[in-house]
């Protein structure tokens, strides 16, 4: 074991090591920088661009660069850059992920590499979790690239496209990865360019990188629009479910196929997989369904849409929780996100799941959408030229960041010694001797004045902690989805003498636990109380020069009400250090080890002295579900009651073990998601091209005679497939194609058929089509003719594009049972996926063409927007709606509906 763990962390070291070289020359020529004057130091920037237009790299620049940030870094915030914030810096602009510690200073880190690659003008985005950090860092840390002479500008929800358009055309632009990705899908779906808000996707840092890329990278991005089916049947659904009854599925039991298991000596009517997140209706319970909906058989093609409206019913009423899940709020359902234990408005679980809940909750049931767009994080950021990331906890998930992404982990030395204390898990029984213990604990800290921050998984388990709290007297704050509003104030505060928080896993990130309070928060809040604007107060604390008496009057009063509780703050943070600094207790082990590793970091920032320790009962989900059956036989003969802690080595392996299984499964379903997405992205990337050089006004005339000569090839071939000879070939059948299509009827003339063939078959087609085509351009001009083919191009690949997106989806659902015949689902998906392209691309060439063709010179044609881009919904799901019965007529190279798996054209159609 110690082996390992210095092959692993010796590693680290000569990577450490490797980047010390590049940080000695930048300390070395500090003392030049500081010398330097303002217009000096700002003129600098100038000098790198002119040098990198010369041929200079940025590696050849960096040294220098760094050097001239961090003595603007100190001049403008009044913060110069650590030793180990500069070998940070070097490691993200390496295109690595960098491990740094709570309180390490990531945001100013971040400035560094930020910098040098903003000076190619190509752009640099920095991602954060929410909007709230999004602005802060844009203004904090904007400061500073302002003085330098960079823009920077910010996308959040809500701002107009010339807002947006204006952020992205800044050198630095800070969001949101839902903001980033959603924008990319958008810019894909506008008729002018000029609509259009992103530029190239050139260097990218992650701000929590394994929030991003790892949690939130199991679903999707998805852009849907409105839907036309009934919302009728999920209320009745909803009606059916909770007539039934069912069980929990032990999780000792074995565990068999999902295809092979059957419920015939069930004697309920569903039983619930909580381990594999899923509900089986049993064969009492479709009894039930097939009565209760008037329906013969419920398997039956037929009745799909019905059997998913009843899976999502079972699901939703008994997997979903409110207040752990969802939240109810002014008539919505609102996700809580698992991880960060944010709301997430504007998101909505897709696959109809979300109107199950609002049925389930006797809310207005909204009309399920239609899919017109969607990417994984990963392929999307994976499109970045450069893309780096900065985290306190990375390292247990390298080989995903290494696989997927291609980024290694760097763990960077702290800057000051790590003086937390990490206690051993303490473990009970049940739940309720638990948290008996955790109140205990809490009254015990109270009394000393020690703040003490408490972390629970679930919104329900920290009002509840609250209430009991409440009845002892004990002063507490609550921050959870449903109080998020001053969540940063709060977390800010955190580390007050005698301050008490209880926390769901949203306090793990963004903001900095001050012992003794942050003076920055409490300086805005007594600025706010003498009547200050937000705006004013921004610009207070800027650095902008400025002769506006308000703006200066108000830096005056900023900074004596800064130097006022700057005071009290230091004064305070020694009592709460005698008092043993930052109390982090823990009610639960999340099912990511990082999760609870960004709760124990929230203490010991810089030096301070803190300690963190978990409460754990064998009645957790995650003991119930993934531990051991060792734990219950230990429990068992140890015959320990509910108010005594276990102590046992068992426990701890166990209890990691746990984690493991957990994170391998997660990991399980983003790899299944990105194999899926990966067949859809190489389609996606095409369509996405070809579509943008429309935007781009190129001339696609060759293009559009390519897609004359390809479909008159198509069907020559098709009509003329059987036999050898003319006579034994489908002429007029291909006349009468033709001229359904595109052709004016009559303008076909093959003469003497016996003295054909194939090719001059083709050749006469396409001579006519060409002169026919040839002709319109003359008439109405070459240069409306070329804008003509790019709006019928556009709304013909919107409209396809959109059905094809659909059919996929529908694809992707039944592919699954491809596995009981022994057959890998995903690469049948990538077949099947590619065969579906080539008919949409297909199609695509013969609805241009026939537009085309059938337009008038008289005509005004336009761009209209197939897709309403200002009227999109956005959410964060697998899609996973079921193949509905359609009656669509069969076309000739559709696979035959007979189950031969030949095309049609080949089977029942062969005579037709």
């Amino acid at each position: 074991m110690n082996f390992l763990k210095e092959l692993i962390f010796g590693g680290n070291k000569k990577e450490i090591k490797k980047v010390e070289k590049l940080v000695d020359q930048i300390e070395a020529i500090e003392d030049r920088f500081t010398a330097l004057s303002d217009e000096e130091l700002k003129g600098m920037t100038g000098k790198f661009k002119e040098r990198i237009q010369k041929g200079e790299s940025l590696d050849d620049i960096l040294p220098e660069a760094f050097a001239t940030v961090r003595e603007a870094g100190k001049r403008v915030l009044g913060m110069r850059h650590y030793r180990v914030q500069l070998i940070g810096g070097v490691v993200l602009h390496q295109g690595r992920i960098a491990e740094m510690k709570t309180g390490e200073g990531k945001t100013l880190v971040a400035t560094l590499p930020v910098y040098l690659n903003a000076l190619t003008g190509k752009g640099v985005h920095v991602i954060t979790v929410n909007d709230y950090l999004a602005k802060r860092d844009m203004e904090w840390m904007g400061k500073l690239y302002e003085f330098l002479g960079l823009s920077v500008g910010v996308a959040v929800h809500g701002q107009s496209p010339s807002e947006r358009k204006y952020a992205y055309a800044c050198d630095i632009t800070y969001g949101t990865n839902n903001e980033f990705g959603f924008d990319y899908l958008r810019d894909n779906m506008v008729i002018y360019k000029e609509r259009m808000v992103q530029r190239e996707l050139n260097f990218a840092i992650v701000d929590e990188v394994d929030s991003i890329l790892i949690d939130e990278a199991r679903t999707p991005l998805i852009i849907s629009g409105p839907g036309d089916k009934s919302t009728g049947l999920y209320i009745q659904a909803n009606t059916f479910v909770q007539m039934l009854q069912g069980r929990k599925m032990d999780p000792s039991e074995e565990k068999q196929s999902k295809f092979d298991r059957e419920y015939k000596e069930e004697t309920v009517d569903f039983v619930i997989d909580e381990k594999g997140n899923s509900v089986m209706i049993t064969e009492n319970g479709v009894e039930k369904a097939e009565k209760f909906f008037g329906v013969e058989n419920l398997a039956d093609s037929s009745n799909m849409e019905l059997s998913h409206h009843i899976n999502q019913a079972l699901k939703a009423n008994n997997l979903m929780k409110n207040d752990v899940d969802y939240v109810v709020k002014d008539g919505e359902i609102i996700i809580v996100d698992e991880f960060t234990g944010r709301l997430m408005f504007g998101r909505r679980y897709s696959d109809g799941l979300h109107q199950a809940i609002e049925a389930k909750e006797g809310l207005d049931v909204q009309r399920e959408s239609q899919t017109l767009a969607s990417i994984t994080f990963q392929n999307y950021f994976r499109m970045y030229s450069k893309l780096s990331g900065m985290t306190g906890t990375a390292k247990t998930e390298e080989e995903e960041f290494r696989s997927i992404y291609g980024m290694d982990v760097v763990q960077i030395p702290t800057n000051k010694p790590i003086k937390r204390k990490d206690e051993p898990d303490v473990v009970y029984k049940s739940e309720k001797g638990k948290f008996k213990a955790v109140v205990e604990e809490i009254e015990e800290r109270y009394k000393t004045g020690q703040p003490i921050l408490v972390g629970t998984i679930a919104i329900e388990t920290s009002e509840m902690l609250s209430s009991v709290l409440k009845r002892k007297g004990i002063k507490h704050q609550v921050l959870n989805a449903k109080q998020h509003e001053k969540e940063a104030e709060i977390v800010a505060q955190a580390g007050r003498l005698g301050n008490v928080t209880i926390a769901t896993n949203m306090a793990g990130r963004g903001t900095d636990i001050v012992l003794g309070g942050n003076p920055e928060f409490m300086t805005k809040k007594e600025m706010r109380k003498l009547g200050y604007s937000e705006h004013i107060i921004s610009l207070a604390t800027g650095f902008a020069e400025t002769d506006d008496p308000e703006i200066l009057d108000a830096r005056n009063h900023y900074s004596e009400v800064y130097s006022k509780i700057k005071g009290e703050t230091d004064a305070e943070q020694e009592k709460v250090k005698a008092a043993g600094g930052l109390c982090i207790l823990g009610t639960e082990r999340h099912e990511s080890r990082r999760i609870d590793n960004q709760l124990r970091g929230r203490a010991g920032r810089q030096g301070d002295n803190g300690m963190s320790r978990f409460y754990i009962s064998l009645e957790d989900d995650i003991m119930r579900l993934f531990g051991s059956e060792k734990i219950k036989g230990v429990v068992e003969k140890l015959g320990m009651d509910d108010d005594t802690p276990i102590e046992h080595a068992i426990l701890s392996k166990s209890i990691e073990n746990a984690q493991k299984k957990v994170e391998g499964r997660n990991f399980g379903i983003r790899k299944h998601v990105l194999q899926f997405d990966d067949v859809m992205n190489k389609q996606r990337e095409i369509i996405y091209k070809e579509r943008r050089s429309v935007l781009e006004g190129e001339n696609i005339r060759e293009n559009i005679v390519s897609m004359i000569q390809k479909t008159i090839e198509h069907y020559a071939d098709i009509y003329t497939s059987d036999g050898s000879y003319p006579e034994e070939w489908d002429i007029a059948g291909l006349k009468e194609h033709l001229y359904s299509t595109f052709l004016p009827k009559g303008s076909i003339d093959f003469g003497d058929i016996e003295q054909l063939d194939r090719q001059k078959i083709k050749d006469m087609l396409i001579d006519t089509a060409m002169g026919i085509y040839e002709e319109k351009e003359q008439m109405i001009g070459e240069e409306r003719m070329r804008e003509i083919e790019r709006i019928m191009l556009l709304q013909v690949v919107d409209t396809k594009w959109v059905d094809h997106i659909d059919a996929m989806d529908q694809l992707r659902q039944g592919i699954g049972l491809r596995a009981i015949g022994q057959e890998d689902p995903v690469r049948a998906y990538q077949f099947e996926g590619f065969d579906m392209f080539e008919d949409m691309i297909r199609l695509i060439h013969e609805d241009t063409i026939k537009y085309l063709f059938g337009f008038t010179v008289e005509e005004k044609i336009e761009r209209k927007q197939v897709i309403d881009v200002d009227n999109l919904s956005q959410s964060s799901g697998e899609d996973q709606r079921q193949p509905v019965s359609k009656e669509d007529k069969v076309g000739r190279n559709d696979i035959c509906p007979c189950g031969s798996g030949k095309k049609y054209k080949k089977c029942c159609g062969k005579n037709k």
